[in-house]
């Protein structure tokens, strides 16, 4: 089932979902709850992701889970990697963490499991986005050619400030870096006066249903249709509402489908992509 609006069909990837292993999924999920203190509509588990988002008409999904200890990356890494083989519309992100003794080591395991890219969480790992210890993920990653999701902004604290990810983006120039929550969850303005348009991705994961409609239009102008991801935060909300605040944005057909599919496609080499 597409999702459909105004009588228009939409492909769709949700760029932004986190899932978690069965036994620690309730706990896991509940444990982001109270860090934000905002009711999570669903659990965090990979067939709850793939019936929601599915009836909603998301046909790709970009999954990760965060390490906050060194000892969790692998055992991260290889759930991502067998969830992405039970359920071939997902595409994995690897764990990282700041205190990977050997940086190259860990990519090459992260590469040959298939995944697509790292996912970090400043705030949860306690560890800046400038940290001179994730130079060399950021520089392994810009050679290989592999994007970093970053969960950006909150004003309670600067680990993920985007003023950081500007300092990292000076050293590492061109590593690609989707930048969440329309590049500073809570800190919107900061994030635009900080990050020029253009440079970074972007998604929109955990902001709209904060965002009048004119700020977050100004955040999608700034970065550029061409380089904003739809994605959902699940399982903070679910997809259908998602997509319902989107598309109360107002964006023009093209632009919908940029953000929705086009962008997504082009960044991770699938069917559908757009040239240029």
């Amino acid at each position: 089932m597409p999702v459909m609006n105004k009588g228009v069909r939409y492909p769709a990837a949700d760029a932004h979902a986190h899932i978690y292993p069965e036994k620690i999924a309730q706990k896991a999920t509940a444990s982001v709850g109270d860090f934000y203190g905002i009711p999570m509509d669903c659990v965090g588990l990979p067939q709850t992701l793939a019936k929601a988002g599915g009836d909603a008409g998301i046909d790709r999904f970009l999954v990760c889970s965060v390490a906050t200890k060194v000892e969790q990356v692998a055992s991260i890494n290889a759930f991502i990697e067998g969830v992405c083989r039970e359920y071939p519309q997902f595409l994995g992100l690897g764990a990282w963490h700041q205190d990977v003794a050997d940086p190259e080591a860990c990519m090459d395991d992260l590469c040959r499991r298939g995944l697509r890219g790292v996912k970090l969480h400043p705030d949860f790992q306690q560890a800046p986005i400038d940290d001179p210890r994730l130079l060399p993920l950021y520089r392994l990653a810009q050679s290989r050619g592999l994007p970093i999701l970053f969960h950006m902004g909150d004003g309670r604290m600067d680990f993920s400030a985007p003023w950081r990810l500007a300092n990292v983006l000076e050293k590492v120039p061109q590593l690609t870096a989707i930048a969440a929550h329309l590049g500073g969850y809570t800190q919107w303005k900061e994030a635009r006066e900080c990050l020029a348009g253009g440079r970074v991705y972007v998604d929109s994961s955990s902001s709209l249903m904060f965002l009048s409609s004119e700020e977050a239009l100004t955040s999608i102008r700034h970065f550029g249709p061409e380089r904003v991801l739809f994605g959902t935060d699940f399982p903070m909300w679910s997809p259908g509402e998602e997509l319902r605040r989107f598309f109360a944005l107002g964006l023009c057909e093209e632009e919908n489908r940029a953000v929705l599919y086009g962008n997504f496609a082009r960044l991770f080499g699938l069917p559908g992509a757009p040239h240029g």
